[in-house]
């Protein structure tokens, strides 16, 4: 691939003269001593006399941004304390002019106004840390730092005790941290990294105990030290988290229909528990879990023949994700590869696949997800730098209920499923060097009705390594997995034929489609080599074999293809009379195993912040051409032309109390076969200190010559049908926030959505390889396609013999949704929480691709909805 060594050979070439040595800074060091049990109160005044047994440390902050390397507009100090249970911080942050602190009041986690934070290395492992955060208002916030920095998990929340205080001088806090919530060796005298952090919300400044360039090449082996704490053990701590959950299903009722009268009442009983295995090794149980108060997925009308990948949002498997996830390519662009994972936790719970045959006039009562009985994770880090994952979770058998010809029965929908992940991960020299490893099971119990559609196991592996060269300012990283799964044949057979693999198709002469297997397997991997900095540079190769099959436990939405990319970022913090500026410039080209081009993409795109705070940024892309295996969907591969778009986007200063961001995008592509473009707003207005209401419309249209309708069978052939499509697509997302004290919040979020799509000028593709695109297909005349109205169908005469030589459905659509989400949520113990939630959604859609909003709102409006009211309380116990 001659295009991407010289890429790469240049840009290795301009490192030579681009990148430059950080000075080497001293550490700085935090003597702290031991408090009496009791001593300190947390109350945010600092006047406890035990303070006045440690020294002030700072006073010589240094900010990062926007004016990095110089002093700081109001400086910040802090004091360490500790006793055998916890560890204290008093911070006291100056301002000269206290009155005009930004005190927001906020939902944990949201960084909302002035706020100060401790980010603690109590590992000394120099790539992880813990990171407590507090807000002049006393919004806390916690986050679970790991990969020297890179990733930051805000979904950790561990039980911790913290206090604020305004005065003539600024505002202090005071923050109680026990060690059990912490984790760290068992040896006698303990050196942690410390960093302390604040941001001064009005000049947007943020400044540090320990100063760390925005060129830096990482975060924690860049902090001070803490040193003074003596005796301490680690806690095995044991916290349990019982929860109830009273509900009430209101939905319209069904005539003749026995599972639809109206409403449905139901409670439920589980427990979360977290339990201290060793010093620095953790369990996280949960036993029959709920999520109830979770936000719904956004709408969509997906087109392609791909799953959406959807984020995780139940907090179970959000916690700790950083250690279990293992993303099989992790490019500096990501291009259409980025979500391909070994595990996609969304897999444990999913939707039954498979929908029963009801007798005609039936009625069916279908679960909506797979319950999970349980599931366990183990997690931590080891004092000589093994990082150890480990989750199991067993989901029950689903039954849907079918009732007709006189007799109800069930049926088999979803098999019990045990899924297990195993993450193991060693650091060496300081995190400079890591290597690891990764296992995934999933095991399904035998059921003969989902034999043809799911393997009884499947199992996938693999190993990685990073190596940090010249002071962690280049790096080379990769890894190696692979796949193995097995089931009936005909489910085997599915899955060659899936649109991740499509094995059957005609002209891949590579690929050998057997109805007989019953195992598949594959493999995949990357490379990559790159440089941090103020100027970076990313190149890397990665591919996933024909066979690679990860979508029992992880996520894959193509196999049998190889991509290579180079990236480019400069970036310039006070710049130019600008706050910063970034710019990146980005290649990526793809082929498969059989060697042909599948795509060739360029991109440019940057971002300018300006000394008002106000931004812009820009993005334009040039496809040069695609070969897709996957549009005629299990068919020969097809030429599609080439595309060039372009997306601007501008917004106002984030500070402030009203707040807008507007962006457009436009995509053209060759030949005139298609356009498409995007409007959009997002508006956040925050009139005081409790409240906040944010907008986002949005209105998308697109047109293309080729959209898929149909593969249809005639004689010995196959006819893949296209049309021209005209979509046009709109919704608003809206939320409103009201927190009326840091520990009681109601947010309420809906979402309107409408899209509609029409379809005319059919064609059957007839060559699909040709170098014009006008010679790919044969337009049907008005004569060879005839739509009857009453069966829904078009009539195709393509031999213009005045009979009917096949037919296929209306492919017009207009569908109507509208999802909404009310959560009152009162932690009114830490860690114990009472929630009171209503969820309301409905649908409606018909085969009319015409768009008439007005029209369209009316009849989403009278469309009958469900509402789902719950009250859950879960309680916290440390025993």
């Amino acid at each position: 691939m001659p295009s991407f060594s010289h890429c790469f050979r240049w840009l290795l070439l301009l490192s030579v003269f681009l990148a430059a040595e950080e000075a080497v800074q001293p550490k700085k060091e935090y003597y702290t001593k031991k408090a009496p049990k009791g001593a300190v109160s947390i109350d945010g005044e600092i006047n406890e006399d035990i303070w006045n047994s440690v020294p002030w440390a700072g006073g010589d902050f240094i900010v990062r941004s926007p004016n990095e390397g110089e002093a700081p507009v109001a400086n910040t100090r802090f004091k360490v304390l500790y006793d055998e249970s916890y560890i204290y911080f008093a911070i006291r942050a100056y301002d000269a002019e206290p009155d005009k602190i930004v005190r927001r009041v906020a939902r944990r986690d949201r960084f909302e106004g002035d706020w100060v934070e401790v980010n603690i290395d109590s590992y000394f492992d120099k790539r992880t840390a813990f990171s407590f955060t507090i807000t002049a208002a006393g919004v806390k916030g916690d986050e679970f730092i790991s990969n020297d920095g890179d990733n930051w998990d805000a979904s950790w929340d561990p039980i911790w005790y913290v206090d604020t205080h305004l005065d003539d001088q600024g505002w202090t806090a005071e923050m109680k941290i026990p060690f059990s919530q912490i984790r760290f060796n068992s040896s006698d005298d303990q050196i942690w990294g410390l960093q302390v952090n604040r941001l001064n919300y009005r000049n947007n400044e943020r400044s540090h105990w320990i100063f760390v360039p925005q060129s830096s090449k990482g975060w924690v082996h860049e902090f001070g030290e803490l040193r003074g704490i003596s005796g301490i053990e680690p806690s095995r701590r044991v916290e349990v988290l019982p929860y109830v959950v009273a509900k009430n299903e209101r939905f319209p009722t069904e005539a003749g229909n026995p599972f639809s009268d109206g409403s449905d009442f139901g409670g439920n009983l589980g427990i979360d528990a977290k339990i201290g295995l060793t010093s620095d090794i953790t369990m996280d149980l949960t036993l029959n879990p709920d999520f109830g108060q979770v936000e719904a997925d956004p709408s969509e009308v997906n087109l392609t023949a791909f799953e959406t990948f959807f984020e995780e949002k139940r907090p179970f498997f959000i916690e700790g994700r950083n250690i279990l996830d293992y993303a099989v390519t992790e490019a500096a662009w990501g291009g259409n590869y980025s979500s391909d994972n070994l595990f996609y936790s969304r897999r444990i719970g999913r939707r039954p696949q498979r929908f029963p045959d009801v007798p005609d006039g039936g009625f069916v009562d279908q679960p909506r997800n797979s319950s999970i009985l349980g599931a366990a994770k183990i997690t931590g880090k080891t004092a000589s730098g093994w990082s150890l994952g480990i989750m199991e979770s067993i989901t029950a058998q689903e039954k849907a209920v079918i009732e007709g010809d006189g007799q109800r029965f069930k049926e088999v929908v979803e098999p019990a499923t045990n899924y297990l992940l195993g993450r193991l991960q060693k650091d060496f020299n300081g995190g400079q060097r890591t290597l690891g490893m990764i296992a995934t099971a999933t095991n399904r119990s035998k059921e003969s009705l989902l034999a043809d559609r799911l393997h009884n196991a499947a199992y996938t592996g693999g190993v990685d390594f990073l190596q940090n060269m010249n002071d962690r300012v280049y790096y080379l990283s990769g890894n190696l997995i692979g796949s193995y799964v097995e089931g009936d044949a005909r489910a085997i057979a599915n899955t060659q034929m899936s649109s991740t693999h499509y094995f059957q198709r005609p002209d891949a002469d590579h690929l050998d489609y057997d109805s007989t297997r019953t195992s598949l397997s594959g493999h995949g991997g990357t490379l990559k080599f790159g440089k941090r900095g103020d100027f970076k540079y990313q190149g890397g190769v990665t591919w996933r074999s024909p066979g690679l099959e990860l979508n029992d436990m992880g996520f894959l939405r193509r196999a049998d293809e190889v991509n290579q990319w180079a990236w480019m970022n400069i970036r310039k913090p006070n710049w130019g009379g600008m706050d910063s500026f970034n710019w990146n410039w980005n290649t990526q080209s793809s082929w498969n195993f059989n060697g042909d081009r599948l795509n060739s993409v360029v991109n440019t795109n940057g971002n300018i912040t300006f000394r008002n705070k106000w931004y812009t940024g820009t993005s334009m892309t040039r496809e040069l051409g695609q070969f897709s295996v996957s549009t005629l969907r299990g068919g020969p591969g097809l030429k599609l032309p080439g595309y060039l778009s372009w997306n601007m986007w501008m917004g106002t200063d984030s500070r402030k109390t009203y707040r807008l961001e507007s962006g457009f995008w436009q995509n053209w592509v060759d030949d005139n076969a298609g356009r498409s473009w995007e409007v959009w707003l997002w508006a956040n207005m925050r009139p005081g200190n409790a409240f906040s209401l944010s907008l986002n419309p949005f209105y998308n249209v697109r047109n293309t010559k080729l959209q898929y309708v149909s593969g249809i069978d005639v004689a010995d052939d196959k006819a893949y049908l296209f049309g021209t499509l005209d979509q046009k697509t709109t919704g608003m997302t809206m939320r409103i926030n009201y927190s009326a004290n840091p520990v009681l919040s109601l947010e309420y979020y809906f979402m309107p959505f409408f899209s509609t799509g029409q379809y005319q000028d059919f064609k059957r593709i007839t060559n699909p390889r040709a170098d014009a695109f006008a010679d790919r297909y044969r337009a049907f005349s008005g004569s060879q396609v005839q739509y009857d109205g009453d069966e829904e169908v078009y009539r195709v005469d393509e031999n213009g013999d005045g009979g009917e030589d096949y037919q296929f459905d209306n492919p017009d659509f207009n569908f109507r949704d509208f999802n909404s989400n009310l959560v009152v949520r009162w932690e009114y113990s830490p860690g114990s929480t009472f929630f009171l939630v209503w969820t309301h959604n409905r649908q409606n859609s018909l085969r009319d691709g015409a768009f008439d909003l007005g029209n369209d709102l009316d009849r989403l409006w009278r469309a009958r909805g469900n509402n789902v009211f719950l009250i859950k309380v879960t309680r916290w116990f440390s025993i």
